[in-house]
């Protein structure tokens, strides 16, 4: 059996097999996508010196601490001023520095008395103070957001200050769900005797769209292999990119997916990784006119399901896009952490901010049951326990997953 290392090493191997394509979204839209090329800047940024500050514009001489007030600048309102090292003009923040200037006041440094504005005793100043040089943020066309950025919020500015309206983003991949099981039933059903509801198509769909991925609802099957046989058939013909499946490759009477995976002409690269839960993950790639399909069986148990996601999918998308979620971060632990055997474990756990330490800190929970989805929904973070070490003592650095 693989480890978690060697298995998570063919799934990023593999991902790179599929095709990345670019589109144009508009600006407001692209949070949460990743950039396919560099966005240059059009224009020096800022492209023209300008006050960093509200305050007076000078000529520096350190002998003189008295100017007289000729004028005023207001930020897109630049009226040209002859200064002297005896004359000053009120200039606001942004607003575009006159000729010879070379240092602004703030206005708390200085006293109005008439038509003078007099330095107050103290003030230190210097050349090149409070005065924002053009271009020394970016030079026109340097890179102001490079490829491969995952976009958030803080970069709307920036791609706005270039100029764009829309920017190219990489497709997001198109992602199939599709769940097995006898004891399925919709969520509109209330279940009874031994039903339970395919609460793992959900599960699945929203964790897709939190990682912008398309995804496509194929719904669920009994446990008849010809039924399933002809829902996975469509599927690996259709567009999609990769295809999820959700209960059936276990070792069970009923458990067809692995046969009919490898019936269709998936190629296997593995089956079960030695990590809990979601050992029973298969993992293969489906080739067909050079287009690659990539498709995982996950266990059905819908903790399981959502930790091989987590523990698969998402580290193979930041190699895909080579970027970064951000969404791993170191916790100390504040209780016992504990396995028994040599697998990677995901511990369902609850990570807060310390008033005390003001780092994080988390705590274990009694439950790590595969199907206590109750347990899960009051997680916020999977505690990552590596294979060489069975205790974690309070206070130990431990690694976290936020889910």
């Amino acid at each position: 059996m693989l480890s978690y290392s060697e298995a998570l090493k063919i799934v990023k191997e593999n991902i790179l097999l599929l095709e990345k394509k670019g589109i144009e979204v508009e600006l407001l839209n692209s949070t949460n996508h990743v950039l396919s090329c560099d966005v240059l800047s059009d224009i020096n940024q800022p492209s023209f010196d300008n006050s960093a500050v509200d305050g007076y514009a000078i000529i520096l001489n350190k002998s003189i601490n008295s100017w007289k007030l000729i004028g005023e600048i207001s930020a897109g309102n630049f009226s040209k001023f002859s200064l002297t090292d005896k004359t000053t003009v009120s200039i606001m923040t942004g607003g575009k520095i006159p000729e010879g200037c070379n240092a602004v006041i703030p206005i708390e440094d200085v006293i109005i008395e008439n038509d003078y504005v007099k330095l107050v005793e103290g003030t230190r100043l210097f050349q090149g103070m409070n005065i924002r040089k053009m271009g020394e943020n970016l030079r026109n066309n340097q890179i102001a957001v490079p490829q491969n950025t995952l976009i958030s919020t803080a970069n709307i500015s920036a791609l706005a200050d270039c100029g764009k309206s829309s920017v190219t983003v990489y497709q997001p991949l198109k992602v199939a769900v599709f769940s097995t099981g006898d004891e399925l039933v919709d969520l509109d059903e209330t279940p009874t005797e031994d039903k339970i509801r395919a609460t793992n198509i959900y599960s699945i769909l929203a964790l897709l769209k939190q990682f912008n991925l398309e995804g496509v609802n194929l719904g669920f099957s009994i446990d008849d292999k010809e039924t399933i046989k002809e829902k996975i058939k469509l599927a690996l013909a259709s567009d999609i990119d990769i295809l999820l499946t959700t209960g059936g490759v276990s070792v069970g009477k009923y458990d067809f997916l692995k046969e009919v995976f490898e019936e269709l002409g998936v190629e296997r690269k593995f089956w079960r990784a030695y990590i809990k839960p979601g050992k029973p993950i298969y993992f293969g790639v489906f080739q067909k006119n050079g287009k690659h399909k990539l498709v995982f069986g996950l266990a059905g148990n819908p903790v399981s399901s959502f930790v091989n996601l987590h523990a698969f999918l998402i580290p193979a998308l930041e190699e895909f896009y080579k970027t970064t979620f951000n969404n791993r971060f170191y916790a100390k632990a504040k209780s016992i952490f504990k396995k028994k055997d040599s697998k990677r474990h995901f511990v369902r756990s609850t990570f807060t901010l310390s008033d005390e330490t003001k780092s994080y800190e988390v705590g274990n929970q009694s439950s790590q049951s595969s199907g206590n989805m109750a347990g899960l929904s009051n997680s916020n973070c999977l505690v990552i326990l590596d294979e060489e070490k069975n205790i974690y003592e309070k206070g130990d650095l431990v690694e976290c997953i936020k889910i």
